[in-house]
């Protein structure tokens, strides 16, 4: 990992934004690409689906939707401890999500005058669960479990055909839409199922949704961002990134584990230390050269260890360490110092924190009840982790009596001649003519 020294230098937010590590990608090249890919859907259907599955999966799906009888078997082929461990995080994620429904409110703001704010969730979600380095399966407990407890009434899920299991979504994530009852579940991944899930696909029998949800790689972060106003997205949720801020009593061999879990995932994976402490970061990439020796994913880490997205940043203290972080926006952010909580004051923006060290974001990826599907690239500075909010509007109910609204005739009315808008001022006396 390359070390950015930042000591004895006072930066402002802006500065910091320009010196943070982040991959270099070509958002452009992405982006063009992910509306040629949903360009042809959106003129051939399902022909196109089929000929993106056989060029980027290998395999072209002997039909898109999933039949029931394969998520039955898979739900029946579940490994034992597997399907327990499903289990268990389907139960804890429920708790969280439940948390996250607000009740409805009615204002009183006069006799006869009330304004009652109500939830109302979207009618359809489309839920995107990749399923190429790795099968997330936890990722669709990550994304139906706030949906089922928003009450979304019509959920469509989209994972890659899978060459491995005959063009069926890998069987660990078919085996978790069946155990959370999701019936509707389609072997097409990338850009395309985005478009797919936008647009709908009339020769598939699959309509559209209103709101998208799930991670993936640049590709599906470019397409919901091309999308954004057809559908709602929950964010661009795209490759995974950790920053952990730590400091001489952290524990250098948990810290490396952890920079470690994330670099796994991909090589565009983005690991950040920010430390106070150049003994600590010694002694951290020491234990990582060890760590990734041992582990099964070396050469993916590896990349991702090396890569510009990923860094050393000294600091002078704690503060420019939060500063640091604040201005990269982590999706997931550690805090191993020696006071966590006072830590955790100077932090306005990640998308999910984890204090101490028991509590590590692996935790959060499958077990702790919080949700995985987080902002990335910054985005958390302005967004947040997927919830049971993220499938709800807002609405407002406004009732008004006669005499509530006589009330406020005559403001109304100067507000709309103030405005060159007397029609306005007109409907409100018309009611008491």
């Amino acid at each position: 990992m390359r070390t950015i020294d930042l000591r004895g230098i006072d930066l402002a937010t802006a500065d910091l934004r320009t010196l943070v590590p982040r991959p270099v990608v070509n958002v452009e090249v992405a982006t063009q690409a992910a509306a040629e890919l949903i360009a042809a859907v959106r003129e051939h259907g399902s022909a196109a689906l089929l000929e993106q599955s056989e060029r980027f999966d290998g395999i072209r799906p002997p039909q898109l939707r999933v039949p029931a009888e394969a998520i039955r078997a898979a739900v029946d082929g579940l490994d034992e401890t597997v399907r327990a461990a499903l289990e268990e995080a389907i139960a804890r994620v429920r708790q969280g999500s439940a948390a996250q429904v607000p009740a409805p409110q009615t204002t009183a703001l006069a006799d006869g005058a009330t304004v009652t704010q109500r939830w109302q969730p979207v009618g359809r979600a489309g839920l995107y669960v990749p399923g190429g380095k790795a099968p997330l399966a936890s990722s669709v407990v990550m994304n139906v479990v706030p949906a089922l407890a928003a009450g979304v009434p019509s959920l469509a899920l989209a994972s890659p055909a899978q060459k491995e299991f005959g063009g069926l979504p890998h069987p660990t994530i078919l085996g978790a839409a069946g155990l959370l009852g999701v019936e509707e579940v389609w072997a097409m991944g990338g850009a395309g199922a985005i478009g797919a899930l936008a647009y709908g696909v009339p020769d598939a029998g699959l309509a559209p949704v209103q709101l998208i949800s799930g991670p993936g790689n640049i590709y599906v972060a470019a397409a919901k961002r091309l999308v954004r106003g057809i559908v709602g997205i929950d964010s661009e949720a795209g490759t995974t990134e950790i920053l952990i801020i730590a400091d001489k009593t952290a524990n250098p061999a948990l810290v490396a584990a952890d920079l470690l879990s994330q670099a796994e995932h991909d090589e565009a994976a983005a690991s950040v230390l920010v430390t106070d402490s150049p003994e600590l970061a010694d002694a951290a990439v020491a234990a990582l050269d060890r760590q990734i020796a041992a582990t099964a994913n070396s050469g993916r880490a590896a990349a991702a260890l090396a890569g510009p997205q990923s860094a050393i940043m000294l600091v002078d203290d704690e503060a420019a360490a939060a500063a640091v972080s604040n201005a990269y926006g982590p999706e997931h952010l550690e805090l191993h110092t020696a006071d966590p909580h006072a830590t955790l004051a100077r932090i306005t923006d990640a998308g999910a924190i984890f204090l101490g060290g028991y509590s590590p974001v692996s935790l959060g990826d499958y077990m702790a009840g919080s949700n995985h599907v987080l902002p990335t690239g910054g985005a958390a500075r302005y967004s947040s982790a997927l919830g049971a909010y993220s499938f709800l509007r807002a609405q407002q109910v406004i009732e008004y009596d006669r005499a509530a609204l006589a009330s406020v005739h005559d403001r109304i009315v100067a507000l709309a001649d103030a405005e060159a808008l007397p029609a306005h001022g007109e409907a409100i006396t018309a009611r008491f003519e």
